[in-house]
């Protein structure tokens, strides 16, 4: 471009008419404006159509990664609340399934506590009623040896039909015989 203009002005510098500072110089203008027009026209015939291809391609370019960027960014937002909920989930499952765990070891622990209570009572029952029938044999017995016992006294009283003291010495050794048995 700087040739042409130089070219236009060594041309139009021949004619001899000085235009000086502040005067227009017809030739120069002349060629200043044909070669900008021819310069226009070139670009505009071979330079725009590619720029402003590659300019309206880059824009696409970039229109679409941003979308994708905002896709992306919405993917990982959904991801991420859809994670929220599934670790929620987990975490109230857990939380139930301990909760029922509990339920389930504090029925067990119950049941337990009350078949020892059943058994420890039917043992204590048991052992009552076996107390009281030996207490009751005992007694049975004991009662059998003090009648036998006083048979015995009453017939050494009987046969040896002795005096006051001799009775009395024959029921205390009675009397003894029944605090060994």
């Amino acid at each position: 471009m700087h040739y042409n203009l130089l070219l236009a002005f060594a041309m139009s510098g021949g004619g001899g008419e000085d235009a000086g500072l502040l005067g227009v110089n017809i030739g120069l203008a002349f060629w200043t404006v044909l070669t900008f027009l021819l310069l226009l026209l070139i670009l505009g015939k071979f330079a725009w159509k590619p720029i402003l291809k590659a300019l309206d391609e880059r824009e696409t370019n970039i229109k679409s990664s941003l979308e994708a960027a905002e896709r992306a960014k919405e993917e990982t937002r959904k991801l991420t609340d859809e994670n929220q909920k599934i670790l929620a989930q987990a975490m109230e499952e857990a939380n139930k399934l301990r909760e029922e765990s509990r339920s389930q070891a504090e029925s067990i622990k119950n049941d337990i506590l009350a078949e020892a209570k059943k058994k420890s009572d039917e043992m204590l029952a048991s052992a009552t009623h076996e107390i009281e029938v030996k207490k009751q044999e005992a007694l049975s017995e004991i009662k059998n040896q003090i009648a036998d016992i006083s048979i015995d006294i009453a017939s050494k009283i009987l046969k040896a039909n002795v005096d006051k003291e001799k009775n009395k010495t024959l029921i205390e050794s009675g009397l003894n015989e029944i605090g060994k048995n």
